[in-house]
């Protein structure tokens, strides 16, 4: 991983040739790949140059689509989905030079993004109903029945933001990793397994989730959810303080996101207490005094 990191920053046409390519790959999310890029390019260049190199790339991509006779709009779409919102974060990264404080205005930006299409669409049913048709066609093409009913407006516009944030949120710490793997000096930004969401985002998952409880008002508790699901990348951030620090094994690291999508929700649940908690009670300082 080392070598194909130092690869893609030596030259700007690898640079180039190498976001065009990552965002065509299939069966994987163009965030995990050419989003991983992105990043990378954005710490180790800085945002100028990584930002003519997209700007490269995507020319390069309209041109092949022209050639082909495919729809511009459908690549345009596709660039902007992946590129944008890893652009903001690892911009915002080397601005405040915080993984942390990065991390936390994603989470609000994420937030910020939900009350924007609840203003912006009057009708968030109408507007997720082509998208549940097409699920379900698909889940009865694959033999499977799809239960509508559980996947209400609600449902699939907090499904919708925090798919966008995981998807954004690993593409950036993907791409910091890569940088942290160049030799020579590199700058330190923050380390992942040193994660924590503060005590600010803590207190407001706490009021939100009352407030909603007590008041049945459905925004707050999709913002309550976005919230609590955001605390469990500081439940895998733990994990991986652990085993840095010699308490688990590479195996069991593996495991937890061997396990993430099978478990799911159970999985899920465990991570966003336990990093909750370590907002409140300091499980790494207690571990490591101990």
């Amino acid at each position: 991983m080392q070598a194909l990191a130092a690869w893609f920053i030596a030259r700007p046409q690898n640079a180039v040739l190498g976001l065009a390519a990552t965002l065509l790959l299939p069966y994987v999310p163009p965030q995990l790949t050419s989003g991983v890029v992105l990043s990378l390019l954005v710490v180790a260049q800085g945002t100028r140059l990584a930002v003519i190199e997209a700007l490269a790339a995507a020319a390069l991509l309209v041109a092949v689509t022209l050639i082909f006779g495919l729809p511009v709009v459908s690549i345009v779409a596709l660039m902007t989905g992946a590129w944008a919102p890893v652009l903001f974060l690892a911009v915002m990264l080397v601005t405040t030079r915080s993984l942390a404080l990065t991390m936390q205005v994603s989470v609000i930006v994420a937030i910020v993004g939900m009350l924007g299409f609840h203003v912006v669409v009057a009708d968030p049913t109408a507007f997720w109903q082509p998208v549940l048709t097409a699920m379900s066609e698909l889940a009865r093409q694959s033999g499977l029945e799809l239960n509508t009913e559980l996947l209400n407006a609600e449902v699939m516009t907090v499904s919708a933001t925090l798919a966008m944030w995981t998807l954004s949120v690993t593409g950036l710490l993907l791409g910091y990793g890569l940088y942290r793997k160049l030799p020579g000096d590199i700058a330190n930004y923050g380390l992942f397994r040193n994660l924590s969401f503060g005590k600010v985002l803590a207190v407001a998952l706490a009021l939100v989730s009352l407030v909603g409880f007590l008041a049945g008002v459905p925004l707050l508790e999709s913002i309550a959810m976005v919230l609590f699901v955001a605390f469990c990348v500081q439940g895998l951030s733990i994990v991986h303080w652990m085993h840095a620090s010699g308490m688990l094994p590479l195996g069991a690291v593996i495991a937890t996101y061997v396990l993430l999508p099978l478990l799911q929700v159970l999985l899920i649940t465990v991570l966003a207490v336990l990093g909750y908690m370590d907002v409140w009670f300091g499980f790494r300082r207690r571990m490591k005094k101990a």
